[in-house]
């Protein structure tokens, strides 16, 4: 599948996207500075896992389809795993060596430095997930 099949598929079609509120999960908000990107993303934690996610708001393709490789890639890994896999997500938006492999489908963004106003749309739920980490 190319790049672009990848990002609309997650944009258009996310099984973590949703229009629901569930109180047993914490709800992190995260929104553009610049844009009317504004995400909301519910987690749940259990036993410092992350045993499950969505989220819902009004964002760019390009956030939302982050979002939901966010999701997929941090879904049943503990808090360690997903603090690695963002801080390689991070290098390679920062045009520093990172690990392909590590990110699986958000090697989609590996471009994305090349267009730096849309860096900010693709790190946006990587923001939300390092807050909720940190509280």
């Amino acid at each position: 599948m190319e790049n672009r099949e990848i990002l609309l598929n997650h944009y258009i079609s996310s099984p973590y996207k949703k229009e629901i509120y569930d109180q047993t999960y914490t709800k992190i908000e995260t929104k553009s500075d610049s844009c009317i990107d504004h995400l909301h993303i519910f987690l749940k934690k259990e036993n410092n896992k992350l045993v499950d996610a969505y989220f819902n708001g009004e964002a760019c393709s390009i956030a939302t389809s982050s979002c939901s490789i966010l999701l997929k890639n941090c879904i049943n890994k503990n808090m360690e795993e997903i603090k690695e896999y963002i801080e390689n997500f991070e290098r390679m938006i920062n045009d520093e060596p990172y690990d392909e492999e590590k990110l699986q489908e958000a090697i989609v963004f590996k471009d994305i430095v090349k267009q730096g106003n849309r860096v900010s749309c693709a790190y946006l739920p990587y923001k939300g997930l390092k807050k909720w980490m940190n509280e």
